[in-house]
């Protein structure tokens, strides 16, 4: 039997639950001896490692959310004393904030997605994720690895590249976000090619990004390209994945998911909506509880595929304000920091969907001061700060009928996508 559908991935609820619990109670005892942040926490909380032994236990301990990494990373870099000092780490990685994340080992990561979406030896697929300072691209491509594909690291080469890739490697399948493969196939339409006739490209697992239903159908309809989903966050690593069902997203091994109410931290009733909290099980980065942002919901009925994981019920929203964009985290922080950088100009950032795309457009509010300084050197800033490149700069005056900006007060980014 396959080592990515083996008995870890059939163990009863009851199996699975006894297994997380010996090794949370290990992370939480090792965490405590070699982690800062862990025994300051715990300490502070009157608690003792023996005091969280179980996934119930989890609850005597507070929500940790990206924000909040991000701060303390800044006041004890590198990792904000979530790592012991002498911790043996293979590779770090650098997302905006920034956040430095400790690679979290092999432990085959991605690699039960990639399977479960499909993806075998022989396969043949076009990484599209960067390579470049940021976890995505090695980690995609050890998970293509460990399911058995031939991986063409082709990062984020431009769209005409890609095509040339897929016609001259015979590229079966993609790993990337949903709206740079509608630019590929788009490409190879302007360069005169049927992408379903002319490619062989019929397999796409699409992860930092939502399919959007719509584009999910003209990929399986209009292009016969098979799709699937992964979830999961740099600071934890994987977290659930599509199977061929298509019926929820399988929560992976050795992560532990929380459905908590935002403003408690304490878990929600089964089948409701709340944040999605993970724990990842590791013995390098002792981050306990980290609040995703994301709202979903557990899904307790057995999944036809065979698998006994539970499942999620996908992503029905995001908690607070922050918003991501082609990938990328867009927080009211970064904007606070473009605004920082240019004080005299007031801005806000509006996102919403073009030809099935994210689509970010920042509109300057009063555009007397914007004039006054440099256009490109603006552009550059955001984009450094937030990682995300800006689509369109509009120029709204407040107070005039016609022109008046769809401006609000103390909302930095407003979110204007439909997912239909």
């Amino acid at each position: 039997m396959d080592r990515f559908f083996d008995d870890r991935g059939n163990r009863s609820t009851l199996r699975r639950e006894e297994d997380n619990n010996l090794k949370l109670s290990a992370m939480v005892d090792s965490g405590y001896r070699h982690s800062k942040r862990v025994r300051d926490m715990l300490d502070s909380l009157g608690l003792k490692p023996s005091d969280i032994v179980s996934t119930g236990d989890l609850e005597k301990l507070p929500v940790i959310s990206r924000g909040e990494v991000v701060e303390l990373e800044q006041r004890e870099p590198p990792f904000g004393g979530f790592c012991g000092e002498n911790t043996d780490i293979d590779r770090i990685f650098i997302s905006p904030g920034p956040v430095y994340e400790p690679h979290l080992g092999e432990n085959e990561l991605w690699g039960r997605g990639y399977f479960a979406a499909g993806f075998r030896k022989g396969e043949r697929v076009l990484n599209t994720f960067s390579y470049h300072m940021v976890a995505a691209g090695l980690t995609f491509h050890e998970g293509l690895r460990a399911a058995g594909a031939t991986v063409i690291p082709s990062g984020t080469s431009g769209t005409e590249t890609q095509v040339q890739l897929i016609r001259d490697l015979g590229i079966t399948g993609y790993t990337g976000t949903p709206s740079f493969l509608n630019a590929i196939i788009n490409k190879a339409e302007e360069m005169g090619y049927d992408f379903k006739k002319d490619f062989g490209l019929r397999r796409a697992c699409f992860v930092a990004e939502p399919l959007q239903p719509s584009l999910r159908i003209k990929f399986e309809d209009e292009y016969g390209i098979d799709t699937y989903q992964m979830y999961g966050a740099t600071e934890v690593g994987d977290i659930a994945y599509e199977c061929s069902e298509k019926a929820g997203w399988h929560i992976c091994e050795d992560v532990i998911v929380e459905i908590v109410d935002p403003s408690t931290g304490k878990c929600v009733e089964s089948g409701q909506l709340g944040e999605v909290v993970v724990t990842r099980l590791n013995d390098i980065f002792f981050l306990l509880r980290f609040g995703t942002g994301d709202l979903s919901s557990i899904v307790e009925s057995d999944c036809a595929c065979g698998r006994t994981s539970r499942r999620l019920s996908g992503i029905s929203g995001r908690v607070g304000d922050a918003v991501k964009v082609r990938g990328m985290f867009v927080t009211p922080g970064q904007i606070a920091r473009v605004r920082e950088a240019f004080p005299r100009v007031r801005l806000q950032v509006v996102v919403t969907r073009e030809s099935y795309r994210d689509f970010l457009t920042v509109e300057i509010v009063d555009d007397e001061h914007y004039k006054a300084i440099d256009v490109g050197r603006f552009r550059d800033v955001f984009n450094e700060i937030c990682a995300v490149k800006i689509d369109r700069i509009e120029t709204r005056l407040v107070g005039t009928g016609r022109d008046k900006p769809e401006y609000e007060e103390g909302k930095p980014i407003i979110d204007k996508r439909e997912w239909k």
